[in-house]
C-alpha cells in the first residue's frame, strides 16, 4: 500500500522540529556574517578604459576599419593578459608577484565595441590603481611593435575615490544566502529526523504503522498521587 503524506503531516514535522530548523538557520547566518566581516579580506576592484580606434586626426572611418577594430578586441584581450606585458608592467612597478599572480589579479571587459575595460583587483585599492593604469601603459606602448598597428588610446585611468568601497565580499548578500542554506538544511534535517524515529508514540501511530485497531486508551496515572494519599492517611490515625 502506497504511502501518502497529508500537508498536517508536514506542518506537524515542521512544528515539532521548528527549534532545529530555527538554529540551524541562525547558525549559518552567525557563520556567515563573522566570516564576511572578520575573516575575509576586502578586495577592491577599479578599472582603466582603452579605446580601440586609429590615432589620426582628421582621417574618415570606413564601417570595414570600424568592424576591423572590433574584431582585434578579441586578440588583445589575450595580449593584455599575456607575459610581454605583466613582464614589464611588474618590473616597473616592483611587484613582488609572478606573471600568473599578477593575471589572476586582471581581467579584461568589452561590450563588442571599441572600448576595453582592464578590471584589476586587490585588497590594496592604491596598488590596484598602479597596476591597471601601468598595464594599459605598457599595452599601448608594446601593441604597434605587436601587431604593427597604432590604434589604442587610454580613455580613461583608474582612479582611487574617496568612499570606494570593496566589491568582496558582500556581508549582506552572504548571510542571505547562508539564510536560505541554513533554512534548507533544516528542513531536510527535520523531514529525515523524521523518518528515521519509528518509535510508537500515540495511538494513532499504533493505526498507521501496525494497521490494527485501537480497542482502548490507558490514561497516565501520576505514582505520586496514591503515595500522598497514603501519608494523609497515616497522618489522620495518629492524630486519633
Amino acid at each position: 500500500m502506497e504511502e501518502t503524506i497529508s500537508l498536517k503531516e508536514i506542518f506537524e514535522t515542521l512544528r515539532k522540529r521548528l527549534s532545529l530548523i530555527l538554529i540551524l538557520t541562525f547558525t549559518t547566518a552567525a557563520i556567515a556574517a563573522f566570516l564576511s566581516y572578520f575573516i575575509m579580506t576586502p578586495i577592491y576592484q577599479v578599472s582603466t578604459q582603452i579605446l580601440v580606434n586609429r590615432n589620426q586626426v582628421g582621417q574618415n572611418f570606413t564601417t570595414n576599419e570600424v568592424q576591423t577594430n572590433i574584431q582585434l578586441i578579441d586578440t588583445y584581450t589575450g595580449i593584455i593578459t599575456s607575459s610581454r606585458i605583466l613582464e614589464p608592467a611588474i618590473d616597473e612597478l616592483n611587484l613582488d608577484l609572478s606573471v600568473n599572480q599578477l593575471k589572476s589579479k586582471i581581467s579584461v571587459q568589452s561590450n563588442r565595441n571599441q572600448i576595453m575595460n582592464i578590471n584589476v583587483q586587490d585588497p590594496d585599492p592604491e596598488q590596484a590603481v598602479r597596476i591597471a593604469n601601468k598595464v594599459a601603459e605598457v599595452f599601448q606602448k608594446e601593441i604597434p611593435n605587436l601587431m604593427n598597428v597604432d590604434n589604442v588610446n587610454i580613455l580613461a585611468e583608474a582612479k582611487l575615490t574617496e568612499n570606494m568601497g570593496p566589491v568582496k565580499p558582500k556581508p549582506i548578500l552572504n548571510i542571505a544566502i547562508a539564510l536560505v542554506v541554513g533554512l534548507m538544511a533544516g528542513v531536510g534535517l527535520a523531514f529525515l529526523f523524521e523518518y528515521l524515529d519509528t518509535t510508537i508514540k500515540t495511538e494513532q501511530d499504533i493505526e498507521k504503522y501496525l494497521e490494527i485497531p485501537v480497542l482502548g486508551v490507558i490514561n497516565t496515572i501520576d505514582g505520586n498521587f496514591g503515595q500522598a494519599k497514603s501519608s494523609r492517611g497515616r497522618s489522620s490515625r495518629g492524630r486519633k
